[in-house]
């Protein structure tokens, strides 16, 4: 039986219809790493209506179209993007509560992340707990199949609405439909084919999270791995473990000048994680292959933990994240992180894949 169903908004703002047009705006305002040349246009599109009615018109110009949420994890060339940003604000949470299938929400593209889970926690719906502060919007988690400490998104989302651009029609997909795997999705592998409207999440119901898979975040709990612990304990563990590695965005702090892990870790076929060093992380898949640490790559490669020339360097927190010091052009970071990905190449032969989307520019 249905108990609820509610129409809010996360973050608690007031939800507010506006359309705005900019010429030559900065794209190092809206990005986490603040480098990017200008757009020469960006719309900011607030309610789902307006952004589907945007990319219609801008497809039919043939306009070239940059979809922007929080800008965490995007690095946009120095020359920035000779088209239309859309920049998306939507808001809106819609509710389902059951007592058999737990909480069905389907939150808008433009709702804010952290705030999202905070709100789960508060209502008393698990399972994104391991996910708390992560930066970005909601329309991107699909993309990236975002996830931490052992949870994905993925395992959480029921389906997602979408502009699907080949047809201008709308679709709506569900997981099978999503091509999800380890940071990727069929949203990542055909860019720019769909534009994310919502995501809807199927959440359990209760005060405890979902089993802690991870274990730097079990010892953080004083669990063992496989146990639960309180949704709302684990939010705040998993908050002081991000903040450890400066991953927790502070307009002050310049480790978190960046897009997060600038690498994925690479997955290997057991050969070659064989030839590796004994004590190399490394994390058996379903499938028999071997995901290897890409920090423990990089660090064994020589590139410590504040590495870097000039304005761009490894954070001084961990050493998966490039950093802006303030004052670095996109080139500088994509030099350091060329350099990088050669570093772990010449030492281990394994090539290092970059996680943000790289617009205007190439490593």
């Amino acid at each position: 039986m249905r108990l609820e169903r509610k129409l809010t908004s996360a973050s608690g703002s007031r939800i507010v219809i506006m359309k705005a047009r900019t010429a030559a705006e900065p794209l190092a305002d809206h990005t986490t790493l603040r480098v990017g040349g200008p757009a020469r246009r960006m719309i900011t599109v607030a309610t789902e209506s307006e952004l589907i009615e945007a990319v219609r018109d801008l497809d039919a110009s043939s306009e070239p179209v940059l979809v922007l949420g929080g800008g965490s994890n995007v690095l946009v060339g120095d020359r920035g993007f000779e088209g239309t940003v859309l920049k998306i604000t939507t808001r809106g949470i819609t509710e389902e509560i059951a007592a058999c299938s737990g909480a069905v929400i389907t939150v808008a593209a433009g709702e804010p992340w952290d705030p999202l889970v905070r709100y789960a926690i508060e209502r008393g719906w698990s399972g994104l707990e391991a996910m708390s502060g992560i930066p970005g919007l909601v329309g991107a988690t699909p993309i990236q199949n975002v996830g931490a400490y052992g949870a994905d998104v993925s395992e959480l989302i029921s389906t997602v609405r979408t502009l699907d651009r080949s047809t201008g029609q709308l679709k709506t997909l569900f997981p099978i439909e999503c091509g999800f795997g380890y940071r990727t999705s069929r949203f990542k592998s055909d860019p720019g084919r769909f534009v994310v409207l919502s995501v809807s999440f199927q959440l359990p119901l209760g005060s405890m999270s979902q089993p802690i898979r991870y274990p730097e975040l079990a010892r953080a709990l004083g669990v063992e791995a496989g146990r639960r612990a309180p949704a709302a304990d684990v939010r705040e563990a998993v908050l002081a473990l991000r903040s450890a590695k400066g991953m927790v965005l502070l307009e002050d702090d310049h480790d978190t000048w960046s897009v997060g892990s600038f690498f994925t870790n690479p997955i290997v076929d057991p050969a070659t994680a064989e030839t590796l060093p004994s004590d190399a992380p490394r994390f058996s898949q379903p499938d028999g292959m071997v995901k290897i640490s890409a920090a423990w790559l990089i660090e064994q490669a020589g590139f410590a933990k504040g590495y870097g020339h000039g304005a761009a360097q490894i954070s001084g927190k961990h050493t998966l994240a490039v950093t802006n010091r303030g004052g670095a052009r996109a080139a500088d970071l994509l030099s350091l992180a060329r350099e990088i990905r050669a570093g772990v190449r010449s030492r281990f032969g394994i090539e290092l894949v970059p996680e943000p989307v790289l617009v205007g520019c190439e490593l």
